[in-house]
């Protein structure tokens, strides 16, 4: 029986499993339109999340041709914004009322917006990762008849990135299976192989935390200072100069300490002293970032301090070395969120307003 006219369906689908569609086809029965949402529409490849946006729109749209081509189901990208839910939740609604509001009774004009149609929101309530069910109450909550199955993405992505490489033949559609299959023969699938293994053997060494590390946000005329890392997992991802808090330091002598050990920054007299660098940190913008799931090795904390340099017109001189494979000074403006290592991109987006 149809009761809403939307039901939104959220989810970042890593992969699309039988336990999804179990809640989709119960959002088909009751709405006459269903808008999924998939989260992390344009982070980096990483053993967490595998597949990109098209990817796993793909392995949707697959399986629901029909309701695809009828419009009955639309599929959205929005994109992660671990440190500012509302920025995030305010995307979500923005998709959603454009696409409630274009296809809604044949795209005509309603006084009072989605208020005048019957919008829900449908999900199953497992752990941390359904915290979006309570974001949204302006929209109908949509019960579902428990979950589908004692299985989750995490232990279908732990078994396919081990080294029997694992399809999830019993817990996903022929078509996800078959594009897994042929995913792993793919350059992709071996570098996430190897992070998946360096993220082991790091746990094995050094276990799950928590950790505690420092990051320098080094700013200087409209660009930011960043490496590309040196080692796994995210190898050649950019990330922020930065790393572990030794035993016998401050938070922000660590800030500075890695900060020139990674990039070497030096101006026309020379690497830059310690005590220099120290000075150009903006102490109010200094900020913790702590998303249980910000990196893959382990629950690491971070501190981020901000550097801001004097401007110039030509940029002070750095070089990659320590963990850093390399080191450069990157537009503000020309920032690629698919370029970076766990939350980094984020980190900067909240440090500076981007």
């Amino acid at each position: 029986m149809v009761q809403h006219d939307f039901v939104v369906f959220i989810g970042r689908f890593q992969p699309f499993h039988i336990g999804h569609q179990h809640i989709l086809d119960s959002a088909l029965t009751l709405s006459e339109r269903v808008i999924v949402v998939i989260g992390s529409a344009d982070n980096a490849r990483s053993p967490r999340n595998p597949f990109t946006f098209e990817e796993r729109r793909g392995m949707i749209a697959h399986i629901y041709q029909r309701e695809v081509s009828e419009k009955r189901l639309i599929i959205l990208p929005v994109t992660d914004n671990q440190y500012n839910d509302d920025a995030w939740i305010a995307e979500v609604q923005r998709e959603v009322t454009e696409t409630v509001l274009e296809y809604g009774k044949g795209g005509g004009f309603r006084t009072h917006g989605t208020r005048d149609f019957r919008v829900g929101l449908i999900g199953f309530a497992k752990d941390g990762s359904s915290f979006y069910l309570k974001k949204f109450p302006e929209w109908d909550s949509v019960p579902v008849k428990g979950q589908y199955g004692l299985f989750n993405a995490t232990d279908i992505r732990n078994s396919y990135f081990s080294a029997m490489g694992v399809l999830p033949r019993d817990n996903c559609s022929e078509h996800v299976v078959d594009f897994m299959k042929d995913f792993r023969l793919t350059e992709d699938y071996a570098e996430l192989v190897a992070d998946t293994n360096a993220v082991q053997t790091y746990q094995k060494q050094w276990g799950k935390g928590p950790f505690v590390s420092a990051d320098a946000v080094a700013i200087q005329s409209g660009h930011v200072l960043l490496i590309k890392r040196g080692g796994r997992p995210g190898l050649d991802r950019l990330a922020l100069p930065g790393g572990f808090v030794n035993a016998d330091e401050h938070l922000i002598d660590a800030a500075v300490r890695e900060l020139k050990e990674e990039t070497r920054i030096s101006d026309s007299r020379g690497e830059v002293p310690a005590g220099v660098l120290r000075s150009y940190i903006e102490d109010d913008k200094t900020m913790v970032f702590d998303h249980p799931h910000r990196d893959e090795r382990a629950r690491i904390i971070t501190h981020a301090y901000l550097f801001r340099l004097p401007e110039r017109t030509e940029l002070s001189k750095i070089q990659g070395s320590d963990d850093a494979k390399h080191a450069a000074w990157y537009p503000i403006g020309n920032l690629n969120p698919s370029e970076f290592y766990a939350d980094h991109y984020d980190i900067l987006r909240r440090m500076l307003g981007i």
